[in-house]
């Protein structure tokens, strides 16, 4: 009897332009420690023994890409030319692209191109405790700052509980038939989990950590280069 068990696909889409940095190229392409910015995450997501394949959702025009040498991180990467303006545009365009090579069990994980400290151990604690899970999930970390909501002048109208609030984190691990349903669905959706929320379902939360930062402003630049020159044990 043959053993049908479920591959495991990354996604990442990098069709963005990375307005907040302020820089002249999108951010997924700002150099970091010698190497553009995304190929930090991609080297481990193309390293990691439960991926069979990664594709990298790229905006139609890129140039910039066909200017790195990409083949170092071996067979498995693979780039897609058909992002959308927005993340979950992209993320259901690599969808549709790849329906000829997953089954609808298959897992797919998003990961964003701007989280250029993910670690071997994120991906393997993902993959393993989500496993036998009907849903799916995500990596986050439980938010330990107190919270204010602000109005428009910047002035605090409240205090937020912050029990049982968690930071969004990526990868986002879902079946392929159930995420693609839930983005062809889902609207204004600023994740995965979003559009699986959307669709009635409930997420599992997967504690990670605080080094598996994303890069948004120009100071978080130095705060990646900084953990991967300090954290032990990534394969970078």
């Amino acid at each position: 009897m043959q053993n049908f068990a479920p591959r495991h696909f990354a996604i990442v889409p990098a069709a963005g332009t990375g307005t907040r940095m302020g820089a002249s190229k999108p951010k997924q392409y700002l150099p970091l420690l010698g190497r553009p910015l995304i190929h930090h995450a991609l080297s481990v997501l193309c390293a990691a023994p439960t991926i069979d394949k990664v594709f990298v959702v790229l905006s139609i025009g890129d140039a910039e890409w066909r200017s790195y040498d990409w083949s170092t991180l071996g067979p498995k990467l693979v780039p897609l030319y058909c992002g959308g303006p927005t993340r979950a545009d992209s993320v259901l365009a690599g969808l549709r692209a790849i329906a000829d090579q997953a089954i609808q069990s298959d897992w797919v994980l998003v990961h964003d191109a701007a989280r250029p400290c993910l670690a071997p151990w994120h991906i393997d604690k993902l993959v393993r405790e989500l496993a036998g899970d009907e849903v799916g999930g995500l990596l986050a970390v439980p938010v330990a700052d107190t919270l204010k909501r602000a109005d428009s002048h910047r002035h605090v109208l409240a205090t937020v509980p912050r029990e049982s609030l968690w930071q969004a984190q990526t990868p986002q691990m879902f079946r392929y038939v159930m995420l693609r349903r839930a983005l062809e669905s889902a609207h204004n959706v600023t994740d995965e989990a979003s559009a699986i929320e959307a669709a009635g379902l409930r997420p599992r939360l997967i504690e990670g950590d605080a080094t598996n930062l994303k890069v948004t402003f120009p100071l978080d630049l130095h705060l990646a280069e900084w953990i991967l020159n300090n954290r032990e044990g990534l394969n970078r």
